[in-house]
């Protein structure tokens, strides 16, 4: 097996991105996606001074698996309570989650080089990273017992190569991870 990407220990306390290529073009690719799933919907009727300190105007779950998973319900037993949490909360978490896909897609573009990154960019790596698999898994309807593709599917299937993506990111956010614990040394 070839080089891969991966994060490694920098210099003092960073971490430090180094990227294949292809591997920073299949990132590159889903950052956009996410950052184009979790961008805040604009809502045409919205009160203008709710807008302004950044109160949305959705109260209920989202119907699209991923978003719901991405933007769960804070009370599961109190519907009404959840909806205005998510009213006050939507908007800001959205926010935060694009910026972070955002800023973790501007690193790619000389990590093939390798990068130290600051420490906001390590932070939007690393929510990035759980956003991504949290989007992936719950398309591909992953549980805690997966850990790799289902033996089932063939590796012609189109799910097989989605599989191995989700698992590819489980490794770069574990060597992230690791990198922020400590418990990954420099080679």
């Amino acid at each position: 097996m070839g080089p891969t990407t991966a994060f490694l220990p920098g210099p003092g306390r960073s971490v430090r991105l180094v990227a294949v290529k292809e591997e920073a073009e299949v990132l590159d690719d889903l950052l956009a996606q996410l950052a184009e799933l979790v961008a805040p919907e604009p809502s045409h009727d919205a009160d203008p001074l709710a807008a302004m300190v950044g109160i949305g105007t959705a109260t209920t779950k989202p119907e699209d698996p991923v978003l719901a998973r991405l933007f769960p319900d804070a009370y599961a037993d109190d519907p009404e309570a959840s909806g205005e949490f998510r009213r006050y909360t939507e908007n800001g978490l959205r926010d935060r989650k694009l910026a972070g896909a955002v800023l973790a897609r501007a690193t790619l573009t000389d990590a093939v080089a390798g990068r130290d990154l600051t420490h906001d960019e390590t932070m939007a790596w690393l929510g990035a990273l759980n956003d991504l698999r949290l989007a992936l898994g719950t398309r591909l309807d992953v549980t805690d017992d997966d850990h790799g593709p289902p033996e089932h599917l063939a590796p012609d299937d189109p799910s097989w190569v989605s599989h191995l993506v989700y698992h590819w990111l489980g490794g770069l956010q574990e060597l992230l991870v690791r990198c922020l614990t400590g418990t990954l040394d420099a080679d």
